[in-house]
C-alpha cells in the first residue's frame, strides 16, 4: 500500500508542478524570426583609420563577431549575412530593448591587453596596456614550438610602446604580476606571463592546450584589431515567415499527434503505456523549463529538434515495454520480467542516446545559427529523455509492481495464450 501511495504522490507532484508552471513557461517562451518576426539592421562598414580598406576577410570576420554578440549562449539564432563589399545585414528576434541591442552591435570588437600594474591585487587587471587598434591587422598567426605545441605569434604597430610594457612587466616579482591579460568585450580570454622584454614588436603567446584553442585566440586578436566602423543605414521590422495562423495549426497538429501517441502506448502496452504517457508529459514540461532557463529562442529548427526528442522518448519507452513483454511471454513472473526487461533494454537505449549525443555535439561544434540551435535543443532533449523516459518509468513501474496489485500479464499487454510454458 505504501508503494502505491508513493506512486500517487510522485505523479501528483509532477502534474501539480506542470499545471502550476506551464502557463508561465508557454508565455515566456521566445519565438524566432520565422515564428514571430523581429527586427533587421543594415550596417555599412568603413575603416576606423585613415587610409584603411574594408577587405572581404575583414567583413566576414566582423559579421562573425556580430553573430557572436547577438547569440552569446548559442540559442538566439540570429541571421547575420554580408552583402556586397561593405555591408552587413543582421536579423534578430525576441529582443525587448531594441535600442540597447542596436548600440551594442555597432561597436567594434573591444580587444584589450591589461595588466595588474598599480591595481589592488594581481588579478584585478585594471590597467589597459594595449587596444585592438595597436596590433597589425591580421598579423596574429598560429605557429608551433620545437615540441610541436601550438603558440600564437602577434605583431604590434609601435615597437617602443610594446618594449616599454614588456620590460616593465617582466621585471615584476612573481608570475601573477607579470601577466598581460587578454580581454574581448570585457571577457577574459587568456592571461599569459611576460617572460622577458620584447623589443622587436613581435611576441608569442603560449599555454594553449589544443590547436583549435590557439586558432580561436588568434582569430579573436585579429578580430579585435580590425579597423572597421559600422554605420547603421536603416532598421525595420521583419515579419514571421511561418505566420501566426500556420503556427497555431502546427500547435494543433502537435496536440493531436501527442494524443494519438498516448492512446497507442496505452492500447498496446497497457500499464507500461500509461507510465510512458505520464513520463512523456513530464519530458515535454522539463524541456520547456530548460528553454526558459537558458533563455532560448524557439525557431522552426528548434521545433524540429523538439519533435525529434519526443520521438526518441517514445522509442525509449517502446523498447523497454517490448522487452518486458518478451520476458512475460517466456513464462517469468511480472517482477522478474520487469527486472530482466529493464536490464536487457538498458544497453540498447543508452547506445542509441550516446550516438545521438555525439551527432548533436558535432553539429553544435561545427554549426552556426539555426544548425547550432537545433543541436542545443537536441542535446538537452537527450539528457532530459534519459532522466524522464529511462529511469523515471522504471521507478514508477517498480512501485506499482511491488505494491502487489498489478501482477497480471494482461496489465502489460500480454495475453495468457501468448505465455509459453517453461
Amino acid at each position: 500500500m505504501k508503494r502505491l501511495l508513493a506512486f500517487v504522490f510522485v505523479v501528483a507532484v509532477c502534474f501539480g508542478a506542470i499545471a502550476w508552471t506551464s502557463p508561465g513557461l508557454l508565455k515566456s517562451t521566445k519565438l524566432g524570426l520565422d515564428l514571430k518576426g523581429g527586427f533587421e539592421i543594415l550596417y555599412e562598414a568603413s575603416p576606423l583609420t585613415e587610409g584603411g580598406v574594408v577587405t572581404k576577410e575583414s567583413l566576414n570576420q566582423t559579421a562573425h563577431s556580430l553573430a557572436k554578440r547577438a547569440d552569446k549562449n548559442g540559442v538566439a539564432e540570429p541571421e547575420v549575412t554580408t552583402e556586397g563589399s561593405n555591408r552587413i545585414r543582421v536579423k534578430i528576434a525576441g529582443i525587448a530593448d531594441e535600442a540597447k541591442v542596436r548600440e551594442l552591435m555597432k561597436k567594434p570588437a573591444d580587444l584589450q591587453f591589461r595588466s595588474s600594474d598599480g591595481c589592488s591585487s594581481p588579478t584585478d587587471y585594471c590597467k589597459v596596456e594595449l587596444n585592438g587598434s595597436d596590433f597589425v591587422e591580421g598579423a596574429a598567426k598560429v605557429q608551433f614550438d620545437r615540441f610541436n605545441n601550438p603558440m600564437i605569434a602577434i605583431q604590434v604597430k609601435e615597437k617602443e610602446k610594446f618594449a616599454e610594457i614588456t620590460t616593465r612587466l617582466s621585471g615584476k616579482a612573481n608570475d601573477d604580476e607579470r601577466r598581460l591579460a587578454i580581454f574581448l568585450d570585457d571577457e577574459l580570454i587568456s592571461d599569459p606571463v611576460v617572460q622577458q622584454p620584447l623589443t622587436d614588436g613581435t611576441a608569442v603567446i603560449t599555454g594553449q592546450r589544443t590547436l583549435q584553442e590557439a586558432r580561436d585566440l588568434a582569430e579573436i586578436i585579429n578580430l579585435g584589431a580590425l579597423p572597421l566602423k559600422l554605420t547603421e543605414k536603416y532598421t525595420q521590422s521583419v515579419g514571421a515567415t511561418l505566420g501566426q495562423k500556420s503556427l497555431q495549426e502546427t500547435a494543433i497538429a502537435g496536440i493531436i499527434a501527442s494524443i494519438a501517441i498516448l492512446l497507442f502506448m496505452l492500447i498496446f502496452y497497457r500499464l507500461p503505456g500509461l507510465i510512458a504517457g505520464i513520463c512523456l508529459i513530464v519530458f515535454v514540461w522539463l524541456l520547456l523549463v530548460v528553454f526558459w532557463l537558458i533563455d532560448a529562442t524557439l525557431t522552426l529548427p528548434g521545433i524540429a529538434a523538439f519533435i525529434l526528442g519526443i520521438g526518441v522518448a517514445v522509442d525509449t519507452n517502446i523498447i523497454t515495454a517490448e522487452r518486458i513483454k518478451d520476458e512475460l511471454r517466456s513464462g517469468k513472473s511480472v517482477a522478474s520480467a520487469l527486472r530482466a526487461g529493464n536490464k536487457n533494454s538498458f544497453r540498447t537505449v543508452i547506445d542509441a542516446h550516446i550516438t545521438n549525443i555525439i551527432a548533436a555535439a558535432v553539429l553544435f561544434y561545427m554549426g552556426q545559427g539555426a544548425v547550432k540551435g537545433f543541436a542545443v535543443v537536441q542535446l538537452w532533449s537527450i539528457i532530459i529523455n534519459i532522466a524522464t523516459n529511462l529511469f523515471l518509468p522504471r521507478f514508477l513501474l517498480h512501485l506499482l509492481v511491488h505494491s502487489g496489485r498489478f501482477n497480471k500479464p494482461s496489465y502489460y499487454g500480454v495475453k495468457e495464450s501468448e505465455i509459453r510454458a517453461l
